[in-house]
């Protein structure tokens, strides 16, 4: 299927590693001219070098100074950004006992406004253009507490509201705005939160590897490469009439209607 990518200008937060990565990856292979951002420059050079074209900037997002040059400079390299695909920070896996109130700032500060801050001058130029859309890769910690995830589960459902509420607000301006929130994927966030999830359980990080997979349906993690699929499909003007919605790909490990 062609996807209709070819020449769109894409920005991809957190597009170094992970699902980020792959998102990257994809839209390079459909020839779309892609732009990576992410706090590390030795990740940045690490991704370039894999990705041969991609143009990368380290920066702060959630520094909203930071990420507002950031989306100037790639938009002043790759001219108008068509999509931006926000997969950028993530709020530290921590059992309940180990929280501070500094941690649910921390997990804000990480998530929701490394998201927010970049999307705020790339919606308003799409409103301006009348056209584009943004992809925010959340995650299901905001529909399905986590006993390890609560400030970062609350930051991803903020991400929601906002995702919502942005869609609702430009979309009679061309702009659309979809999130997908991803269950367990194998990246190193995941291995994070389960050796959280082991030391609340007292058990090995293998032994939570095994319960998390039992509890997916389809019988195992997804690949970073599937969500991008998600995500390139959700750009594209296939999903011309798809915005304002959180759609999970969690495997069927929560079988709920909304």
């Amino acid at each position: 299927m062609d996807l209709g990518l070819k020449g769109k200008g894409v920005v991809v937060t957190g597009g170094s590693k992970g699902i980020g990565f792959a998102c990257a990856k994809a839209f390079l292979e459909e020839g779309a001219r892609v732009g990576i951002v992410s706090r590390s420059r030795e990740n940045i050079e690490q991704a370039r070098a894999a990705l041969p074209g991609v143009y990368g900037i380290a920066a702060d997002l959630s520094d909203a100074d930071a990420a507002a040059g950031a989306i100037a400079a790639m938009t002043a390299h790759l001219g108008a950004i068509d999509v931006l695909v926000n997969s950028a920070g993530a709020a530290k896996r921590t059992p309940p006992d180990e929280l501070t109130p500094q941690a649910y700032r921390a997990a804000m500060d990480a998530k929701y406004f490394s998201y927010v801050n970049a999307i705020d001058p790339v919606v308003k130029a799409m409103a301006a253009r009348g056209s584009g859309v943004i992809v925010n890769v959340v995650g299901n910690g905001g529909k399905v507490a986590s006993r390890v995830h609560i400030p970062g589960g609350a930051a991803n459902a903020a991400l929601m509201l906002v995702t919502a509420g942005l869609a609702t607000a430009y979309a009679p301006r061309g702009a659309r705005v979809v999130a997908i929130n991803p269950g367990g994927t194998e990246t190193g966030r995941v291995a994070e939160g389960l050796a959280a999830e082991a030391r609340l359980s007292g058990i090995d990080v293998e032994e939570a590897r095994r319960a998390s997979v039992a509890r997916i349906p389809l019988g195992r993690m997804a690949s970073p490469e599937e969500i991008a699929n998600a995500v390139l499909f959700l750009a594209s003007d296939k999903a011309s009439y798809i915005t304002g919605v959180s759609i999970s790909m969690d495997g069927a490990a929560n079988p709920v209607v909304v």
